[in-house]
């Protein structure tokens, strides 16, 4: 058994998960990702299954919010976008427990994503609506591996790129837009760089090359081991190529 603050190693792939084994200490944690799903979607934080700033356009978000339960109109989001495009969330959990999630999705299926005054987002590049972690399960690097899950996912989808509208006055302003919309500065510290600027929202982008370069050295290997080999193949000894004359000589 390997032990020893920061040693991770990848599991690999299972029904759509993504699982790593961290070491903190002596003590093992299990962390796993997950496609947002409409059972998943209980698991989001209270506050962020009940909000649909970035699902509704503003009229009709206030409409949802007057009627009393705005969760329906999220979970509709969810099932329409599900059917007609795809995987459109990650969560992560740790030892079991939901400690972050990323909301992404085309632009055309969030009508927020024009009333930015750095819209639009570009058209070879999908919405990164909103991340967040969990405050008690912050600073160990759940953020970078929510948006390198997304990453994956996108990249296998012929996605280009991630951008995404960041709030550069986060923590500063008292309003609503601040639970809604992640900080511009978590952006940039997962890899994101700002194509248009802006005081209050500017947009950010990630090339999937980028983000996908993240893996370490030992998680890469892993995971090619482990998505390129049978379990038989993992088992057996592997015989030496005999050398050639033009190999030897």
């Amino acid at each position: 058994m390997v032990s020893g603050s920061g040693v991770r190693s990848l599991v690999g792939d299972t029904e759509g998960a993504v699982y790593l084994r961290a070491y903190c200490g002596d003590a093992l944690m299990s962390r796993r990702l997950v496609s947002l799903t409409l059972d998943t979607l209980e698991d989001l934080p209270r506050s962020c299954r009940q909000c649909v700033y970035w699902e509704l356009d503003p009229v009709s978000a206030d409409r949802a919010r007057g009627a009393g339960d705005p969760g329906l109109e999220k979970e509709a989001w969810v099932s329409q976008t599900l059917l007609e495009w795809g995987a459109c969330g990650t969560l992560i959990y740790v030892d079991g427990m939901p400690a972050g999630f990323v909301l992404y999705a085309p632009p055309a299926y969030v009508p927020r994503s024009m009333a930015f005054p750095t819209s639009p987002v570009s058209p070879d590049a999908a919405l990164l609506m909103t991340a967040k972690v969990v405050p008690a399960f912050a600073g160990g690097g759940l953020g970078r591996m929510l948006v390198q899950g997304v990453a994956r996912d996108l990249t296998k989808r012929g996605i280009k790129a991630i951008e995404a509208f960041g709030d550069a006055k986060f923590g500063d302003a008292d309003d609503s837009v601040r639970a809604c919309v992640a900080p511009a500065e978590y952006f940039l510290s997962v890899g994101f760089k700002t194509v248009r600027p802006h005081p209050r929202f500017p947009r950010l982008r990630l090339e999937l090359r980028t983000a996908l370069s993240w893996k370490s050295d030992v998680e890469y290997a892993l995971e090619k081991l482990l998505g390129s080999m049978s379990p038989e193949s993992l088992l057996r000894p592997v015989r030496p190529t005999p050398a050639t004359r033009s190999s030897a000589g």
